[in-house]
């Protein structure tokens, strides 16, 4: 590992989800789970109107480990995730990482405490994932 890590070093990014967003990530994945895409369907639905895959806002922790912390050339490994909260098209998600126990420092193997917040400071989704770092 070339680089000193810190337990409680954090990195975040934010984005508001849009309709679209939704739409390309169906057509990426094959899901087209109505409570997804179909307006009327999800209206009938426990939560009242379409929420976004909970993964598309896992992908917003992936954009973290490999952007800004870790950075580039991390390498995910495992990834367990809970979802707390529904994502509604138009919320704006911020993915959290931070650095919570170093497995292996020869190796480069990281554990980070992973959460993603909606725009009033919900906690929507929560986990940890283990990283290797360059």
């Amino acid at each position: 590992m070339k680089k000193s890590y810190v337990i409680g070093e954090t990195a975040k990014v934010s984005k508001t989800i849009s309709e679209s967003d939704v739409y390309l990530f169906a057509e990426i994945t094959g899901d087209f789970n109505p409570i997804h895409i179909d307006k009327v369907a999800a209206e009938s639905s426990v939560f009242g109107e379409r929420i976004v895959h909970g993964i598309l806002v896992t992908g917003l922790i992936s954009s973290v480990i490999g952007l800004i912390y870790p950075g580039p050339g991390t390498i995910y490994m495992q990834q367990d995730s809970r979802f707390l909260l529904p994502v509604k098209i138009g919320d704006t998600v911020t993915a959290k990482v931070t650095l919570s126990k170093i497995i292996n420092e020869d190796k480069g193997i990281l554990e980070l405490l992973t959460e993603a917040f909606n725009q009033n400071h919900e906690r929507v989704m929560e986990g940890k994932a283990v990283v290797k770092v360059p």
